[in-house]
């Protein structure tokens, strides 16, 4: 199961990792102004996007494998009428990135077979077969 394990995390980390060197790589153009700007009305903006996987990974990955004690308030993710900066939303991404990859490389082989359950996932599964857009070992976008 090591071998596994290690196969598992190496896979889960590169991934995490191409995936947020891409929002970065598609934040990087744009202003603050253009960051919060949604394309159309009931569109949302990237920074909001932003928010929403930031409160997605605190959530799933930080509340429920971590314990962190993280509440998610997810309507705010794509409402908040005082959003922060670009930089500081920016910067709250990397800072649960880290604690998520921090997570992925403190699981034993017996945490990810653990039963796995949170608000969303229909059944309990193990921590391994979670499946999140973000996490899957497919190609980076």
């Amino acid at each position: 199961m090591s071998n596994v394990r290690s196969i598992l995390i190496d896979c889960l980390t590169d991934r995490y990792t191409a995936n947020a060197a891409r929002i970065r790589e598609l934040a990087a153009p744009l202003t603050n102004a253009q960051f919060w700007s949604k394309p159309f009305p009931f569109g949302n903006s990237f920074g909001h996007l932003v928010l929403h996987l930031t409160g997605n990974l605190n959530y799933y990955i930080g509340a429920q494998i971590a314990e962190t004690g993280y509440v998610r308030d997810r309507p705010r993710e794509f409402h908040d009428p005082n959003p922060p900066s670009k930089d500081e939303a920016l910067k709250n991404f990397d800072d649960v990135l880290q604690m998520v990859l921090g997570t992925i490389r403190a699981q034993s082989p017996e945490d990810l077979s653990s039963e796995y359950s949170a608000v969303g996932p229909r059944e309990k599964q193990p921590r391994a077969r979670i499946r999140h857009r973000t996490s899957s070992c497919r190609p980076a976008l």
